[in-house]
């Protein structure tokens, strides 16, 4: 079963250095969902050590669960996040919103 359009949750500002989480979850798709995150429609890898693009970025990506935790903001993480649920009959993607930092 196709995945239904994710829920997305995205705090709209986050001081510097703050923690944020972003949660991204739908529970139409069979088998289970996996999740992956954008910002501004740029996939964020959810190894950021093996990735030298994120090498500066503190965030934990979680495929399973949908949740993007962000352990201290900086101005570079402010854009526009998105996240896509796949699973093997399909994908399904929520809005974009605006996290400012």
């Amino acid at each position: 079963v196709k995945p239904m359009t994710p829920r997305c949750t995205v705090p709209k500002a986050v001081p510097v250095g703050k923690s944020a989480s972003l949660h991204c979850h739908e529970n139409e798709g069979f088998p289970k969902s996996t999740y992956s995150w954008y910002r501004n429609s740029e996939p964020l890898s959810p190894d950021t050590k093996s990735n030298a693009k994120f090498h500066n970025s503190s965030y934990t990506l979680n495929p399973a669960t949908g949740t993007l935790v962000f352990h201290a903001v900086h101005k570079g993480d402010t854009g526009r996040y998105s996240c896509i649920a796949t699973n093997d009959a399909g994908f399904a993607k929520c809005e974009e919103q605006e996290m400012e930092v």
